[in-house]
């Protein structure tokens, strides 16, 4: 049901506007260096390659240089790096990006994304291709990415840095996540939530903010 007070939307990206898989990636790198799957995905556990690169804590060359080290693999390239890297990123269905175009016809519209560059330089050539828009911010009034801010959800830091650098108010800004840890956090801030867990779409939980 829709909340008349709501004035702001907030998008998560993956699995929300972009489909993803993130397995997909692990087991890429794991046929990249002749390893199981399992045995990538402990690595990339223990050493937080995730939360190291989506914070900003290393940048590109530093993160390709450190898939190299921890998988003992000097002669990776990095565009098969990248390759790997980038193939939990699917599909940009155009129909929710038509959505977006119409939200922001009537609501400030936002988007927040735990991410790294390297991703987010291929999410745009994946929205170009499937929509013809060139770049995330061009639907966005301000795009929050975890790499540029040092801060990833669910910290409640990031969300409070959103509310302030966009000046907006929590009770009347609505967030999208797929991510339930997320989701909660920004509730207890006071700020509307909707959980999007698939096969439900964000065409159907907003289809009563949409024109």
């Amino acid at each position: 049901m829709k909340n008349t007070r709501i004035k702001n939307i907030i998008f998560d990206l993956g699995d929300v506007i972009l489909n993803i898989d993130v397995p997909v990636a692990s087991q890429s790198f794991a046929e990249l260096s002749g390893r199981e799957q399992s045995e990538i995905l402990a690595i990339f556990n223990e050493n937080e390659i995730f939360r190291q690169f989506e914070t900003g804590s290393m940048d590109e060359a530093g993160f390709r240089n450190f898939i190299r080290e921890i998988l003992e693999f000097d002669d990776l390239s990095d565009e098969a790096i990248d390759t790997a890297w980038n193939s939990l990123l699917l599909d940009l269905p155009p129909e929710r990006v038509e959505l977006l175009k119409n939200l922001g016809t009537q609501y400030r519209l936002f988007l927040l994304s735990n991410t790294s560059s390297i991703h987010i330089t291929q999410v745009n050539k994946i929205l170009e291709a499937s929509t013809g828009v060139k770049k995330l911010q061009d639907l966005f009034e301000t795009v929050f990415l975890s790499y540029e801010m040092g801060v990833m959800k669910p910290d409640p830091l990031i969300y409070q840095k959103v509310l302030a650098q966009a000046g907006i108010k929590a009770d009347e800004t609505l967030f999208l996540d797929d991510n339930y840890d997320n989701i909660q956090a920004a509730a207890k801030l006071g700020i509307e939530v909707i959980h999007v867990q698939k096969p439900t779409t964000i065409l159907e939980y907003l289809k009563d903010y949409a024109v």
